[in-house]
Order: structure tokens, then sequence, then C-alpha cells
């Protein structure tokens, strides 16, 4: 396995800038996930470091080799496409061991790996059969497949799990998971559902608009969000934000909202009187008869397990997560509060996290 090193990286088409200097290092054996809105450059950039796609300026660099000019056949990566990219007209053994044999590798070696994968992906059973005799999640692992038996140093995903029903892509996201851990292998996996990234990374590299907003591990990006960006993009529901004034009275510090209520916070260096955006987590709302917040109901959606309350709170959209079943009905309120330590607050003219 190897290390990936993206130094300054940019990509343009003639006067059109898509990536404005990606600033990114990925640890041999790592699983990094780049997640973001459609059109960020996400997967732009991971063709990049596959040699499908040509740096306009920066470097790459994969095992401390600079490959900016190493076509993709001599880079030793493996990608697995969204598409499957499989050939129809071939068994399931002869799409995963067609690159050892166009390369002629030995073909003891080659059958010792193709077992090593069948068994590994559990498709033992399946080696004489078509793509078209096979599920989706069969097909997808036998795009993994063709990628195990390379031994590639860097392992490359673009958006792998997204023609999958809801059922398979779980299964799917545990099977990848599982398949990085036996391999210790170096990961670069690209998606749009913050739910994958979440579940599935070490680290998470955010993307919004060709820059890199954010870089962390799951939790780090959950717990303390750059920018109002990064706080509402992950997390599924996003989090809420509402317009407010911090208010200090002594030791004591709030956020006073539009009409009039307040709501505590931990200490913070804001100073009195600033215009702030609360960001607060959906699963962080507590029913509380005395609470400050005041939620007008619009929409209630049971789940079984929770109750998803959306609404709205002094003008400002709100979604609140519950572990109780809530009898309530659209139009009446809920009163709410909001542990302080918990409590999220934004600059609301740069965004950026205070």
């Amino acid at each position: 396995m190897a290390d990936l090193q993206l130094d300054n990286v940019k990509k343009r088409y003639g006067a059109l800038d898509i990536l404005h200097g990606i600033d990114l290092a990925v640890e041999d054996g790592e699983f990094v996930v780049l997640v973001g809105p459609s059109g960020c450059g996400k997967s732009t950039l991971l063709r990049m470091i596959a040699g499908l796609e040509t740096v306009s300026d920066g470097e790459i660099r994969i095992g401390g080799r600079r490959a900016n000019e190493v076509p993709p056949q001599k880079r030793n990566i493996s990608m697995v496409f969204q598409s499957y990219a499989l050939f129809p007209h071939m068994t399931v053994k002869d799409n995963i061991t067609f690159g050892p044999r166009i390369r002629r590798e030995n073909a003891q070696e080659t059958e010792e790996k193709l077992q090593r994968a069948a068994s590994i992906l559990n498709l033992g059973a399946y080696l004489d059969r078509r793509p078209g005799q096979l599920s989706g999640g069969q097909r997808q692992r036998v795009a993994m497949g063709r990628s195990i038996v390379r031994n590639p140093d860097l392992f490359l995903f673009d958006e792998p799990l997204s023609n999958l029903d809801a059922k398979l892509r779980v299964q799917m996201r545990t099977e990848i998971k599982a398949l990085h851990h036996k391999f210790e292998s170096t990961i670069v996996y690209v998606t749009h559902d913050q739910i994958e990234a979440m579940t599935m990374a070490d680290r998470i590299v955010v993307m919004n608009g060709g820059r890199i907003e954010q870089v962390g591990t799951p939790l780090e990006l959950y717990d303390r969000p750059a920018n109002l960006f990064v706080a509402g993009f992950l997390g599924s529901p996003a989090m809420s934000f509402i317009d407010g004034t911090v208010s200090k009275s002594g030791p004591a510090t709030s956020i006073r909202l539009p009409g009039g209520a307040t709501v505590p916070i931990a200490e913070t260096s804001v100073p009195d009187g600033a215009q702030v955006m609360l960001g607060i987590r959906p699963e962080h709302y507590q029913l509380d008869p005395a609470g400050p917040i005041r939620l007008t109901v619009d929409v209630i959606e049971p789940t079984g397990s929770e109750s998803h309350i959306y609404g709205h709170v002094e003008g400002s959209e709100v979604r609140a997560v519950f572990r109780e079943r809530i009898s309530v009905s659209p139009g009446e309120t809920l009163q709410l509060s909001v542990d302080p330590a918990k409590i999220h607050l934004f600059d609301p003219s740069t965004g950026m996290r205070l």
C-alpha cells in the first residue's frame, strides 16, 4: 500500500476553474471519504488521482513518487466505478481475472488471487455466471474482486453504491469497511451521501465549490463543524439554524431570539450584542414545558423508533428528533430546551464557527 499527497492541485477547463488548490495528505492504510454536493469537484479530483484527468497545476504523489505524468496503467491503482463496468459476455471468473490475464501474470498466482477474492466477497458460487445473472450487489462485489486481484497501492471508489437499493447499500457499506480492515488498504472513496461518509471513513474531506471546507474524523466534523456549510451538510436530518443576539448578564450568557425569548448557552468570547446564528442538532432538542424555544409544528414523521418533527421557530425552519413517540398535530406548539454545551454559534456574515 502507499500514501497519497496532494499539493495545491488545481483543475481548469479553459477559463473555468473547477478545483481551486487542493492540499490533502492521505496516510498509508487510511480510509478517506470525499463528500460534498453534486458539482463540488470530488469526482474530478478522484479521476485526477487515477490519471484519467490531467492536472492543471500542483502535484500528486503516490507512495512518495510524483504521478502527474504517469499514465493510469502504471500508477498501480484500482478504481471501482458507479456503473460496475463489467464485460457482459464474460463470466464472473473471467471478469475478475481479466487484468492479470492481460498483464500475462502467472496463471497459478492468478487462480490463487481469484479464489482469495471470491472467498472474501462470497462469490465462490457465482464464478461461472455472467453479470446479467447477478443482482446489483453481486455485480458490485465482482467489480471489487477485480480491484482486489490487482493488489494495488491505492483503492479508488467513485460513488459505488449509488445504484443500489437502501438495504443493499447498508450491506455493501459493511463489506467495503470489512475489506479495508482485512487488507489495511489505502482507500479514497467519493460519495454525495453523508451517511456513507460518517459510517465508513477514518477521515472525511468535505468539499464545496472546488474547495475543501474541512477535514477531520466523522465525530470531529459532526461535533465541531468549521462553518455553516459543514454544519448543515453533515447530519440527517440537518442541523437547524436560528438568528439570535448574544446577551451577557453577569456570569450568565444566553442568546436572545427575535421574539424576546432567551436560550442559555455555554460561556463564549463572543461580545455582548453580537449577531449570531444558533446551530442545534435535531436530536439535541428536549421536550420541556418551561423551555424557551417554541416550535410550531408543520409536519410529523413517525419512523417507529423515532418521531421527526418539522416546524419553525420565529421564522426559522427547525427539525427536531425525539426517541419517544410524540402525540402532536400540525399547528400545535412544542416547548423545547437544549443543553447549553450542545449549542453551536456561527458568524452570520462569514459563516464561520465562533
